[in-house]
């Protein structure tokens, strides 16, 4: 049978204290393992957003989360440039916005004219137990820079600084409005602030100028959902250790997801920052996917075993599961945060299964 959901363990997890069992977390997996932990083929974002949601209820559910990841509605985005692209792309490739002429004729979503009922519509395929967990289109720095590009956004901070807390206000203000509309819903347990702030060795920009621009913005955002009596999570790659105690003491997000073993591993935050934000996901996504079954699997009881009675810690990948990650792989890692005196058929069995058939 499939595991019951029940969000309450990864609202124990977010408020540091221990889930009723294993708990899973992840920010997203991939078509192709959606719709083989469904058996049907993904409906169509765009237009078929409410059957899209529902799919990824489904995929969810079979995975033995406890919760889902729902995107923002239809039309809240910021839309930029046409540019090529493949699997990844140079962040000096988006240049909507080059001066005050073009902030000012940039066509910005409107939240409230979007479609926010889809969130209440979701009541009508969650099982019992489980919650949606919205996140949002990109975050404050990701669409400041997708808008302006990487390099022309450090010029500004010098050249024309007005401009560019004029982009960064635009911005902020339009995803805080998301999330206050996002987080008012009954579906919605928990909500995540995806926003990629850093490199290997540091962050994108200097503090001093996250404080400025950016850490504003975010103070908002943790405030929107914490008003709503909603948990927030931090989606945040690169190395954010010069800025980790403005995260945790002065933002105040609840937890911290994304770690790579090559900026500090996540048994290392575990042991660093457990008592003060939950740490979730955290094996490392080149280690699941170049690692075998059998080690990602002991790695991921290991790390279970490492916060079992302490808490605040949910078991997934440091990132997301792209789809050249290994079927196989993503089932080793969070197989452990399966007991077979449960009884639970884990989704690697009954995958296999459906395989062999």
């Amino acid at each position: 049978m499939q595991r019951q959901p029940d969000f309450d363990n990864l609202r124990r997890v977010l408020d540091r204290t221990c889930p009723n069992r294993p708990t899973l977390f992840e920010f997203f997996l991939n078509a192709s393992l959606y719709e083989k932990l469904t058996g049907y083929a993904m409906p169509d974002a765009g237009t078929e957003r409410c059957l899209h949601n529902r799919f990824l209820v489904d995929a969810f559910r079979a995975a033995g989360y406890d919760y889902a990841t729902i995107h923002p509605p239809v039309n809240m985005e910021f839309k930029t440039n046409t540019i090529e692209q493949e699997r990844s792309i140079s962040q000096n490739e988006y240049n909507s916005i080059r001066d005050r002429r073009d902030f000012e004729k940039y066509q910005w979503p409107e939240p409230d004219r979007c479609d926010y009922s889809i969130y209440d519509r979701l009541a009508e395929d969650l099982p019992s137990g489980m919650k949606a967990v919205v996140c949002g289109p990109g975050g404050v720095l990701e669409n400041v820079t997708r808008l302006v590009g990487y390099d022309t956004m450090c010029i500004m901070t010098f050249e024309d600084p007005e401009l560019l807390a004029d982009i960064f206000n635009r911005v902020g203000s339009i995803l805080v409005r998301h999330y206050e509309l996002a987080a008012s819903f009954e579906t919605v347990g928990a909500l995540i602030s995806n926003d990629d702030w850093g490199f290997n060795q540091q962050t994108m920009l200097s503090p001093a100028d996250f404080e400025k621009y950016l850490f504003p913005w975010h103070r908002q955002i943790v405030k929107a959902c914490h008003r709503a009596g909603k948990q927030v999570i931090l989606h945040s790659c690169g190395n954010l250790a010069e800025v980790m105690d403005n995260i945790i003491d002065d933002i105040g997000y609840d937890g911290k997801h994304s770690y790579e073993d090559k900026i500090q591993a996540v048994e290392d935050a575990y042991e660093q920052y457990h008592q003060r934000i939950a740490i979730l996901g955290g094996i490392d996504l080149d280690f699941v996917c170049r690692s075998t079954p059998e080690v990602i699997s002991e790695r991921s009881r290991r790390m279970l075993e490492r916060a079992a009675g302490r808490g605040s810690y949910a078991l997934g990948t440091g990132n997301s599961v792209p789809d050249y990650t290994p079927d196989e792989n993503y089932f080793a890692m969070i197989n452990p945060a399966f007991a077979p005196s449960d009884g639970v058929s884990t989704p690697n069995i009954r995958i296999k299964h459906e395989k062999q058939g």
